[in-house]
């Protein structure tokens, strides 16, 4: 792990929200309070900007939209494929839905990554798959 471009070594440490927002953090002989605030975490005068990346989220945006060659669309989580909307050879636009995921009882569209021709669907319906499971291919 590195704190400000420096190594620093992994600590177990007791994490309690005391009040919506703050948390009181003790690890090793030391204890912080922490503030979380939309995408900022203050730890005493120090602040520091931060993002989550959920690679569920599709964003037309995303490098994957530019991106060359082969892309495998992936499970997220254990699930049953339901539907598969596309067949290998069909051609997909980013965004465009290729096949449908039910996982804790929520169906889940998985889409296209970006432009492209789908090149193989390694599932069927009703095909259980495990979490990182490759569904589609798309060159």
């Amino acid at each position: 792990m590195r704190i400000n471009g420096e190594a620093v070594e992994p600590m177990d440490a007791d994490i309690v929200e005391v009040e919506p927002g703050v948390y009181s953090v003790i690890g090793g002989l030391a204890s912080w309070e922490v503030r979380v605030a939309g995408n900022e975490i203050s730890i005493g005068q120090h602040r520091f900007l931060f993002e989550i990346d959920d690679p569920r989220r599709w964003r037309r945006s995303s490098q994957a939209g530019g991106a060359h060659g082969r892309i495998s669309v992936t499970a997220a989580m254990p699930g049953k494929v339901v539907r598969v909307l596309v067949s290998a050879g069909d051609e997909v636009v980013a965004g465009q839905a290729i096949l449908v995921v039910e996982a804790m009882k929520m169906q889940n569209e998985l889409k296209a990554p970006r432009d492209g021709r789908v090149t193989a669907i390694e599932v069927r319906e009703n095909d259980s798959v495990k979490a990182g499971a490759v569904l589609a291919i798309v060159e």
